[in-house]
């Protein structure tokens, strides 16, 4: 008899963002967003199969996202779509209270919940430049639910201050490498650890003191996501991340 495989942070990660999301919600993922894009795909799939994928293509609902393409802003998001709604009526859908989720991204995240995607250091002579608000600062302040995916979880990223808020509040959770993390009653909160972590290393990797009412872990991947993600992922972009 063939050894299980032991589960990867990649498809932890990614089962923990289809869980996420509900049937009927209308959600947008943006630019290099590959594990939110597999995400949608895998929630349609199994258990939200009336849920409207949106993306910056602007291809709604698109049939597949196997072409062997690293972006997750590729032509064929559009091509194999049901219908064209392009970014600037994602922003409109979204201040108008129509957007039920919205996966984005940071560098710097804070306990109460602000957001960093502007600068390292001080503003005015940064040690770091980063892309800046773009969609975010829209999209956090007005969507239902805002979910951020980061990769890699350290010190320099959850920190106590942000070095400079991008945007703030509305979060709903964080997707890590090592845990997931609910912002509610003005803080955020540990929610789950991955079972391929510890409470201890998220302590460790964390720059400010750790807030649960529990500790609860992440479920693996069952067999039926796993065997949905070899169908509707078999390039494993939800790996390109990591």
């Amino acid at each position: 008899m063939n050894k299980k495989s032991e589960p990867r942070v990649s498809d932890i990660m990614v089962c923990a963002m289809a869980r996420l999301l509900r049937d009927e919600d209308r959600v947008f993922h943006g630019v290099s967003s590959q594990m939110p894009m597999v995400a949608m795909m895998l929630a349609r799939h199994l258990h939200a199969p009336n849920l409207v994928h949106l993306n910056i293509p602007g291809g709604v609902n698109p049939a597949s996202i196997k072409k062997p393409s690293y972006s997750s802003a590729g032509a064929e998001l559009l091509a194999t779509g049901e219908a064209y709604f392009p970014l600037e009526h994602v922003f409109d859908l979204s201040m108008r209270g129509g957007l039920d989720v919205a996966f984005l991204g940071g560098v710097q995240f804070d306990v109460t919940g602000n957001v960093n995607a502007s600068v390292i250091g001080d503003y005015h002579k940064p040690k770091v430049r980063l892309p800046g608000g773009a969609g975010s600062a829209v999209l956090i302040p007005t969507a239902k639910r805002a979910i951020i995916w980061r990769t890699k979880h350290d010190k320099r990223t959850f920190v106590e201050k942000v070095n400079f808020v991008t945007t703030r509040g509305n979060l709903w959770k964080i997707v890590t490498n090592l845990c997931v993390f609910e912002f509610k009653n003005g803080s955020l909160h540990l929610d789950s650890i991955h079972p391929t972590s510890s409470l201890e290393e998220v302590a460790a990797n964390t720059g400010f003191p750790l807030q649960y009412d529990e500790i609860r872990y992440t479920p693996l991947p069952t067999d039926r996501e796993m065997n949905a993600l070899k169908q509707i992922d078999p390039f494993d972009y939800r790996s390109k991340e990591m």
